[in-house]
């Protein structure tokens, strides 16, 4: 089983109902949109800076 983390996101509550609104025309969830944006950030930022590596 993949190891899932957790966090509290505060933004403001326009911006949560447009990413809502994307979300959904995506058909997706709310939190499946928002991995989605974070892993196509984290592949831009490798090809500009190289691979991130922990230990």
């Amino acid at each position: 089983m993949k190891d899932i983390s957790k966090f509290t996101l505060r933004t403001e509550k326009e911006l949560l109902r447009k990413f809502q609104y994307v979300a959904e025309f995506n058909a997706r969830s709310t939190n499946k949109e928002l991995e989605v944006v974070m892993k196509q950030h984290v592949t831009e930022f490798e090809k500009e800076n190289g691979n991130i590596e922990f230990e």
